[in-house]
């Protein structure tokens, strides 16, 4: 009998937590499919290559802000990964004390600051300095919304790497920072890239901070010192125009954008299953 009931417990809670997971999912695969529904008609060659026109152009296009936010997004790749893998280091290394403690504090604040601030406090050290707005201005805002994420993923990846490859690198010789860099650094390698890939991934999408930096421009980018289109603020700018083909043009952007975010999950997933497989 006690065989009986803790086997209708176990199956009970399987299906409670089965149920509980198809409910999270009904909001996600909805947005899905109500934003492919609208987005995937606006698609095509001339969508994705063309500069803007009139807006009933069928000609028009999104071109210059799907190459302003590939800009922008690798320009905070640049600004924003190296320092926090540095950050990172650093807390792993050097940071088990009240200065690591403060700086994880500090780091945690960074992460849960919400985006709009960052972008008035780079428009307050920036844009008003600058005088104008500027793709740069837009880059490092994103860079300090990367900054923290890749820290804290450095620190965890480099923490789970055993003593004992560090110990063997300091019995062959080497010092402690070739250590780090030539045993430690390989062996946490995947975690770094994961959670360097996750954070581009997730500023790609922000559009609070765009408005107070990079701001919209609809021609194809030529300097960073000038404002730049992006996928997020054309979205934002299109989506209250009262032409039906620039709503139309929004949805396929906002489509674009999901792919590319939720594509580039999929892709960590994939490869860090796959390499946890690998002998």
């Amino acid at each position: 009998m006690t065989s009986f009931w803790r086997k209708a417990r176990n199956h009970s809670f399987t299906l409670l937590a089965g149920l509980a997971c198809a409910l999270a999912l009904v909001p996600l695969v909805s947005i899905t499919w109500y934003v492919a529904a609208r987005g995937i008609p606006a698609l095509s060659w001339s969508f994705l290559t063309h500069a803007p026109t009139a807006p009933d152009d069928p000609a028009s296009g999104i071109g210059p802000a799907l190459a302003g936010t590939g800009l922008l997004v690798l320009l905070a790749g640049v600004l924003g990964i190296p320092l926090g893998i540095a950050g990172g280091m650093w807390l792993a290394e050097h940071g088990r004390n009240a200065r690591g403690s403060a700086f994880r504090m500090v780091l945690d604040a960074m992460a849960a600051t919400p985006s709009i601030v960052t972008g008035i406090f780079v428009f307050t050290i920036v844009v008003i300095p600058q005088g104008h707005f500027s793709a740069f201005a837009g880059g490092i805002a994103l860079a300090l919304m990367i900054v923290p994420v890749v820290a804290r993923t450095t620190e965890i990846a480099l923490r789970g790497v055993p003593d004992s490859l560090r110990e063997a690198g300091v019995a062959l010789g080497a010092t402690h920072t070739r250590t780090l860099f030539r045993v430690a650094l390989p062996a946490a390698r995947t975690g770094i890239l994961t959670g360097s890939i996750l954070a581009t991934a997730r500023v790609a999408g922000e559009t609070a901070p765009l408005l107070f930096t990079a701001l919209y421009a609809q021609q194809w980018v030529h300097s960073l010192g000038k404002p730049i289109a992006a996928l997020p603020t054309l979205i934002f700018n299109y989506i209250q125009q009262p032409y039906p083909s620039l709503q139309q043009q929004a949805w396929g952007a906002a489509f674009l954008l999901f792919v590319l975010v939720f594509g580039a999950n999929i892709v960590v997933r994939v490869s860090s299953h796959l390499r946890s497989r690998q002998p």
